[in-house]
């Protein structure tokens, strides 16, 4: 399942287009995150992203089942059905771009990999990629979802409406994503020392994330 989007530069108004007469918030400002979070602890550091339940439903839910091993999903590497095991715990980020993004959800590292089944795509026409941080859902085009995702590191225009956005990360996050962004690659953006999504824990609305793991 590959990441297609094309690597142009954002979007900037056009000359002459008239700015707002007043502080009046914009419809992106208004919408935020919502429901659980997901704290994500890898061999880089702790990304701790809040999903946007109301707006992506089906996505957020997706992904919440194949990280508490509660969804059925398909072993990409072996073709066989699995039932009651963690996806995500001991994956890695195979597609990193400073500037961009960091990409993971492949159980086989290679950006092929995927769940078994596929799901529809959910655009919210008030969440777009006007911030950093914001999580989403990886596709190889219109309502292809599976189990890849990935965090941007700032705002990126022209991915609006052509991926599911079902997450927000804070300030912090957006430090370790950068610095992941900017480890040695290789062929396909792959990082040269594998970055490892070691466990990841969904939170509760209102409840405390659990303690950063000790450091080796």
């Amino acid at each position: 399942m590959g990441f297609t989007a094309a690597l142009d530069a954002q979007q900037s108004p056009a000359p002459g287009q008239p700015l707002p007469d007043g502080p009046e918030p914009t419809a992106e400002a208004m919408v935020h995150p919502n429901g659980p979070s997901v704290v994500m602890d890898t061999s880089m550091g702790r990304i701790t992203c809040q999903f946007f339940e109301k707006q992506a439903p089906v996505a957020v839910a997706n992904f919440i089942g194949l990280a508490n091993g509660t969804k059925d999903y398909t072993d990409p590497t072996t073709n066989k059905k699995v039932k009651g095991k963690r996806y995500y715990d001991g994956t890695t980020f195979h597609r990193v771009i400073p500037e961009f993004m960091i990409q993971g959800g492949d159980p086989t590292g290679t950006g092929m990999g995927d769940p078994g089944y596929s799901f529809n795509d959910e655009f919210d026409p008030s969440l777009n990629f006007d911030v950093p941080g914001r999580l989403a859902m990886a596709n190889s085009g219109p309502n292809t979802n599976g189990s890849q995702f990935f965090i941007t590191e700032q705002a990126y225009d022209s991915l609006n409406q052509h991926y599911t956005i079902f997450g927000q990360c804070d300030d912090p996050s957006v430090t370790v994503v950068k610095a992941i962004a900017r480890v040695p690659t290789g062929p396909n953006d792959k990082p040269v020392t594998p970055v490892v999504l070691k466990k990841v824990t969904i939170v509760a609305e209102g409840q405390q994330a659990p303690p950063p793991p000790a450091q080796p």
